[in-house]
């Protein structure tokens, strides 16, 4: 058998340097080898295809970078926007939080982990029920129940109100873990033993109030006012949890939005026009490995990952400045 040419590390590190194309073709041009050693664009074709369809590499990188038995874990999907695809598969219609529409994309659920100022992705799938038959519940209870036997211990579990499904709620509590998501206003709770009710019918204290989740148990809610005029209801099965550390936990969330951002901005998770689901699949995979090396450099340098991506260009440029190639015939 012929040896690989290039390897996951070459075309990680191609993402990391990569400013608008990032297709297997220009990984191979910026390929630095030369000669018989430079790998051809098939070669990074073939990289893509042969990579195990899993998120093992990612958690043998992440494990060194996180504290198994601290920080907040946190569960939200994104859409990788692809709205010029033709026949490429994974691609179907999502709902866009960005766009508020629905739009064409690879709908990305990821588990992030986060402390202090790092948001680390533990583990990721992509929704393809079309084909895996899996929704995104499926997928929640799948990376959580690997989080458990990975030895993980977080603070809480936190995601939003599409994952909070009985299911899934009696799922983290068998574990032993907290979690905090909100809950859709016509979610039937008791309050008093006189009946159940919708949420936005029942009285919630201004610290919160602790009620019964119908086919659950006992909760804590929390009605919050958010700008606009809208409402908001903050639910954990921690009933001691008061109004001050919901608001600590709330401002901690942001992480994952940076985290989808960063995901895209730098690391060209939807840049790919790969047709195959092997191969977007491993992309995405690599693009979450990248997004790594960028947070971990970002974290132990305090140099942000657009800096990164920008010292990058600079020294392209500092090196062609020393040795221009384009000019005029001289007039002289």
């Amino acid at each position: 058998m012929n040896r690989a040419r290039c390897d996951d590390l070459d075309y990680i590190q191609f993402l990391i340097a990569a400013q608008a194309v990032f297709s297997n073709t220009e990984a191979a041009r910026c390929d630095p080898r030369v000669g018989v050693e430079r790998p051809a664009h098939d070669a990074y074709t073939r990289l893509l295809r042969r990579q195990p369809p899993d998120s093992l590499a990612l958690w043998a990188e992440v494990q060194g970078c996180i504290a198994l038995h601290e920080g907040l874990l946190v569960l939200d999907d994104s859409t990788l926007d692809k709205p010029y695809a033709r026949a490429m598969e994974l691609v179907t219609t999502h709902w866009s939080g960005k766009h508020k529409a629905v739009v064409q994309g690879i709908n990305l659920v990821s588990l992030v982990w986060t402390a202090g100022d790092a948001r680390y992705p533990c583990d990721f799938r992509l929704y393809d029920k079309a084909h895996d038959g899996l929704s995104k519940n499926d997928h929640f209870r799948q990376m959580v129940a690997c989080a458990h036997e990975r030895g993980l211990q977080p603070e809480l579990v936190a995601f939003d109100s599409w994952y909070a499904s009985l299911d899934n709620l009696k799922m983290i509590r068998s574990h032993g873990w907290v979690w905090l998501t909100q809950l859709k206003r016509n979610r039937l709770v008791n309050p008093d033993g006189s009946g159940n009710r919708p949420l936005a019918e029942t009285l919630i204290g201004r610290t919160g109030s602790v009620v019964h989740l119908k086919g659950y148990g006992w909760i804590q809610v929390f009605k919050v006012a958010v700008p606009h005029g809208g409402i908001e209801f903050w639910a954990t099965n921690d009933l001691s949890m008061c109004l001050a550390s919901l608001a600590d936990y709330v401002a901690r969330l942001w992480h994952i939005e940076e985290y989808h951002r960063s995901l895209k901005q730098f690391c060209g998770v939807e840049r790919a026009q790969h047709r195959s689901a092997v191969a977007q699949r491993n992309h995405i995979g690599f693009a979450l490995r990248a997004f790594l090396r960028l947070e971990y450099y970002r974290l132990q340098s305090g140099v942000s990952s657009f800096e990164a991506k920008a010292r990058i260009v600079r020294e392209a440029i500092r090196a062609y400045l020393a040795q221009p190639l384009y000019s005029l015939p001289s007039t002289a």
